[in-house]
């Protein structure tokens, strides 16, 4: 069974969401130690920045120890930097509800697939700005929307521009306000956890939102290479756990948490979306039989009326 489930692999599909030059697509690049996902940002330092513009998802497949991974990179035009910012979420809670409608479509088919190409999203990054010192309005209002319809997790974008104190005071407010906000990032609680499972997520909860440095580049330091960014004062090494979460982050979606993103999206938020899909149905065709019911029997009180009419004709 585990070598035909590692034959057929698995779709994972990410979606990033945060305002522009935030190094959303850097960030999956690093994840991934490759370049999957073309960035839209500056080519250089003093080049232009440049913004992405439409949704546009990018697939790969990537197999690693006999294991493929279909994975498809989702990024979204940044956000929050606009005049007006109303409405600039519903792209995105649009986007992802296509994606469980589409899913529906073709689960609900008289003749279904063997496999069902699974293009719901499974994870959210959501990227906040280390220099807003907290959550914005229009942070609090997309994440509760967020939530509703995916796995979000929060991260702290470009955390090498913060001290090591800014840095712990950051996670600290975010944590609080998403509490006042009742906002529920993942992972959630869950009566199958066993003690094992509870401490892991107890463990990334307190991570929570990952602190993390995201970099293509690699420099030789003391004779090793070092995946990082240069700064004046050295050298931010982002597989450095004492540098930044990236480590944390990394291992949280690939290894300890990979297949329980896929399994909550599927019991979850499609769940959900699906009882709400087909009770709208059900909804619809007993509007649809009332009616037709109610203009069989106006038809049945005109028929005697058109009848008499004719006899006396």
């Amino acid at each position: 069974m585990e070598r035909k489930f590692l034959k057929r692999g698995m779709n994972f599909n990410i979606i990033l969401v945060g305002e522009s030059g935030m190094g959303k697509t850097t960030l999956v690049n690093t994840i991934f130690a490759g370049h999957l996902v073309d960035s839209q940002g500056r080519r250089t330092v003093q080049g232009p920045q440049r913004k992405t513009t439409e949704i546009v998802p990018t697939t790969q497949v990537i197999e690693e120890n006999n294991v493929t991974l279909r994975l498809t990179v989702v990024d979204t035009p940044g956000f929050g930097d606009q005049t007006n910012n109303e409405g600039c979420w519903v792209p995105v809670i649009k986007y992802i509800k296509d994606q469980h409608a589409a899913y529906l479509e073709r689960e609900l088919k008289p003749q279904r697939e063997r496999s069902i190409n699974d293009t719901r999203v499974h994870a959210c990054l959501y990227f906040l700005n280390p220099g807003s010192k907290g959550l914005r309005p229009i942070d609090i209002e997309v994440l509760k929307r967020l939530t509703e319809v995916v796995n979000v997790i929060p991260v702290l974008a470009k955390a090498d521009s913060t001290t090591v104190e800014e840095r712990a005071a950051f996670k600290k407010r975010i944590k609080e306000e998403l509490a006042m906000q009742r906002i529920q990032a993942y992972p959630y609680p869950s009566e199958e956890d066993d003690e094992e499972d509870i401490a892991l997520n107890n463990k990334i909860k307190e991570l929570s939102p990952f602190a993390v440095v995201g970099s293509e580049n690699v420099f030789n330091e003391n004779g090793a290479p070092v995946r990082g960014r240069r700064h004046a004062w050295g050298i931010i090494n982002v597989d450095n756990p004492e540098h930044c979460d990236f480590v944390h982050l990394r291992n949280f979606m690939l290894r300890t948490h990979l297949y329980d993103l896929i399994e909550v999206t599927a019991q979850r938020h499609y769940e959900s979306f699906r009882t709400q899909q087909l009770r709208q149905i059900k909804e619809m065709r007993a509007a649809q039989a009332q009616n037709a019911t109610q203009m069989a029997q106006q038809q049945q009180q005109i028929q005697p009326g058109a009848t008499l009419f004719k006899q006396q004709a």
